[in-house]
């Protein structure tokens, strides 16, 4: 490798609270102009570029990165620390854990190590003081995904892997999920199916007696299979609406499942994101909505103080209130999911039902908004990031173990 990165984190941090990033894509366009095989510039481009909504362009450019080269390192502050390996796969900021956040704060010397489907070797891991399996569950990076299975079966170093089991991470898809936690009393995991277009109309859904898919009452949700974030997630109340949604979402498969009516007294809806580590529960934000999709940007919560208050005091009583409340939940979720990090979105049923929307690996978890807006957040977010690492340290230190014993 040439150099290291600057890193998802620091551009993303930049760009995420308004600073100017044109002497940043100055002085890596102009390394990429005097040496087109600069793969760490063209990675650095990839991120800038698909933070600035231009996805197509950036995974160009990140394709091209990889072309070039397979690893690419990342020294967090001022290195020296422990060296970390990250099994990655190409795609947009969502394909992967989120690792470099979590490395906030950190000297981690971390190295992605680029695995795609036909990768036939991975690199010798013993350099490394600990790795992570970074590839996050979707329908493209399931070739990968098996690929990694396949490559770290049977190698010394695959039991000190973190969340190195590819089998299960594959088995975070929305209807995996559901049916993962079904029996679950504390949670409610709505049953989710993955239809065709035919499925969803014709015979698939008896306009008549006014079911929908799969036998589901309506009102159900329906999104396109394969996307994230709320991309083309409606609620439909009747047959007579499936037809419309179709022209407006052309699709060939799509996720369909019960619409669950979580607003509060007040008719608002309450969103949380909790991220897992080594079994424990850390919150990562809390979102106040009139819609009861939830997105945290759109949410209003830079703008409301009230909304503001109300996450302050969900984030810092977290482990004395929402964790006691849900602990059987949580407890049921490690058990079932059985990785070593990830993340879910969930809100509170009124019966006290932990409702989950969606269990991942690669949630985006940060800390990157203002402090005089937010500044309850660094604290919590520190204190997430700091089990992180401290989850790395234990596994490397459980590595030299058993390089001792051997």
């Amino acid at each position: 490798m040439a150099g290291s990165l600057v890193g998802v984190s620091p551009i993303m941090h930049s760009i995420y609270l308004g600073e100017d990033i044109k002497p940043l894509w100055d002085r890596l366009a102009a390394r990429v102009a005097a040496n087109a095989n600069d793969a760490e510039a063209l990675m650095d481009l990839s991120v800038l570029l698909q933070a600035r909504g231009r996805r197509a362009e950036g995974l160009e450019a990140q394709n091209a990165a990889i072309a070039l080269q397979k690893s690419f390192r990342r020294i967090c502050g001022k290195g020296g620390g422990l060296k970390l390996a990250a099994l990655v796969t190409a795609g947009d900021l969502m394909a992967n854990t989120p690792i470099d956040f979590l490395l906030e704060g950190s000297e981690i010397e971390l190295t992605y190590l680029y695995v795609d489907a036909d990768t036939s070797l991975i690199p010798d891991l013993s350099f490394f003081d600990v790795v992570f399996m970074a590839v996050g569950e979707s329908e493209e990076n399931r070739p990968v995904l098996k690929t990694i299975e396949r490559l770290l079966a049977g190698r010394p170093e695959a039991q000190t892997v973190m969340n190195g089991d590819a089998v299960k991470v594959m088995g975070l898809t929305r209807e995996g999920v559901g049916a993962l936690l079904a029996d679950a009393p504390a949670i409610l995991a709505p049953p989710t199916s993955i239809l065709s277009r035919a499925d969803c109309s014709g015979e698939g859904a008896d306009m008549e007696r006014g079911t929908s898919p799969d036998g589901f009452d309506f009102p159900i949700t329906i999104r396109p299979a394969g996307t994230h974030a709320g991309g083309g997630l409606e609620r439909i109340g009747r047959p007579s609406e499936l037809l419309p949604y179709f022209r407006r979402q052309p699709a060939e498969k799509y996720h369909v499942a019960p619409f669950v009516d979580y607003s509060g007294p007040d008719g608002r809806y309450r969103k949380q994101r909790i991220v897992f580590i080594d079994g424990k529960a850390f919150a990562s934000h809390y979102a106040v909505s009139e819609h009861w999709i939830v997105h945290y940007l759109s949410a209003g919560m830079a703008e409301n103080a009230w909304r503001r208050a109300e996450e302050q005091r969900w984030m810092e009583n977290f482990d004395a209130d929402f964790a006691v409340r849900h602990a059987a939940a949580f407890a049921a979720l490690c058990s079932r999911v059985g990785l070593d990090y990830f993340g879910i979105d969930c809100a509170e049923m009124p019966d006290g039902r932990l409702l989950v929307f969606e269990v991942d690996v690669a949630m985006i978890v940060h800390d990157m908004d203002p402090e005089d807006v937010f500044p309850y957040k660094k604290p919590a977010m520190r204190k997430l990031f700091a089990a992180f690492q401290e989850a790395l340290a234990k596994r490397a230190a459980l590595r030299q173990q058993e390089a001792a014993i051997a």
